[in-house]
C-alpha cells in the first residue's frame, strides 16, 4: 500500500536489502518530493502500482505519479510500473494507459495469461538489452514459454480486443459499485465503495481512501461480518478488508443484481450487529 524505492519490506526480505529500501506514502507528493531531495542521488528506482490494489482499490491523486515520472527522470533512476493487477484488467495498455505514462519497466502477472501461472516483464530497449542472451541479467523460470500458458495468453489477448469490451465491464463495475453504495446507505452502514474498471473494493468506512493509514482506518470486523454473510449466500469475496474485487466478463448484469440481494440482506445483518 506505499510507494516503495527498490525492494519492499516483508518478514521473507533480508534485512540487507530491507535496510536499503526507502518507503513513502501513497498519494503524497510532498512526501515523494522530500524522499528526493534527501536522497536523490541514491534512489536506483520508484516502484509503484499506478492503481493500487494491495490496500484495496486506490486511484492516484492527478499530481502524484506525474510527480514520479519527474523525480525519476531527473535522478536518472528507473521508473517501474507494478501492473500485476491493472494491466489489462483497467484498460488493454493498463493503468498507464489510462493515465498517459511513459515508465522504463512493467511487470505485469497471471491476468496476461487468463489466470495461468504466466508473467512478463519489458521496457526501454536499453533497458530490456541487458537480459540475456544479449546482455549480462539472467532470467529464466520453469514456465516460461510453456505452450499452455502462451496459448492461453494470446486468447486472452484477443478476447481483450473484443470492440466495446472494456466499456461492458465498465458498466458492471458500477453498477456493483452502485448497487452496495445504496443497499449500504439504506441499512446504515457507513461505507466507502472506489473503483477502476475491472476493479472494486467495499471499505467500511464512510471517507475516501487515500493511502494506506486510510485503508487500515475501516472497519475489518465489519467486513469479516459482512464477508461471512455473503458467504453463507453462495458469494464468495476476497477474504480481506485490504483486497480489491476482480470483475470479468463473466460477470453478467444478471449476476451483479443476483449479487446485490445477497448484499442487502448482509448489510443488514452487519447493522443488526453493530447496533447489538
Amino acid at each position: 500500500g506505499s510507494l516503495t524505492f527498490g525492494v519492499p519490506t516483508s518478514p521473507g526480505v533480508p534485512a540487507g536489502a530491507a535496510a536499503s529500501t526507502l518507503v513513502a506514502p501513497f498519494n503524497d507528493p510532498p512526501a515523494l518530493d522530500a524522499t528526493f531531495e534527501t536522497h536523490g542521488d541514491r534512489i536506483a528506482a520508484v516502484i509503484v502500482e499506478p492503481v493500487a490494489g494491495n490496500m484495496g482499490v486506490v486511484l492516484p491523486a492527478p499530481a502524484f505519479l506525474s510527480a514520479i515520472a519527474r523525480h525519476t527522470r531527473a535522478a536518472g533512476a528507473l521508473f517501474i510500473c507494478d501492473e500485476v493487477i491493472s494491466g489489462f484488467r483497467v484498460a488493454l495498455g493498463g493503468a498507464q494507459q489510462r493515465y498517459d505514462l511513459s515508465p522504463d519497466l512493467t511487470v505485469l502477472g497471471k491476468i496476461i495469461g487468463g489466470g495461468l501461472p504466466v508473467g512478463a516483464y519489458g521496457g526501454h530497449g536499453e533497458i530490456m538489452e541487458r537480459v540475456s542472451p544479449s546482455g549480462s541479467v539472467y532470467q529464466a523460470g520453469t514456465l516460461s514459454g510453456n505452450p499452455v500458458g502462451m496459448a492461453a495468453g494470446l486468447a486472452n489477448l484477443a478476447a481483450l480486443r473484443d470492440p466495446g469490451f472494456y466499456d461492458r465491464l465498465d458498466r458492471v463495475t458500477e453498477q456493483l459499485a452502485n448497487g452496495l453504495r445504496s443497499a449500504a446507505q439504506e441499512t446504515g452502514v457507513p461505507v466507502t465503495v472506489q473503483t477502476m474498471t475491472g476493479m472494486l473494493t467495499l471499505f467500511f468506512r464512510a471517507d475516501p481512501v487515500r493511502n494506506l493509514d486510510d485503508a487500515r482506518a475501516s472497519d475489518a470486523t465489519r467486513f469479516a461480518r459482512f464477508f461471512h454473510a455473503m458467504l453463507r449466500r453462495g458469494v464468495y469475496l476476497p477474504p480481506s478488508q485490504f483486497e480489491a474485487w476482480m470483475l470479468s466478463a463473466a460477470h453478467t448484469p444478471d449476476t451483479i443484481e443476483e449479487t446485490m440481494q445477497s448484499a442487502r440482506v448482509a448489510f443488514a445483518e452487519v447493522e443488526q450487529a453493530s447496533a447489538g
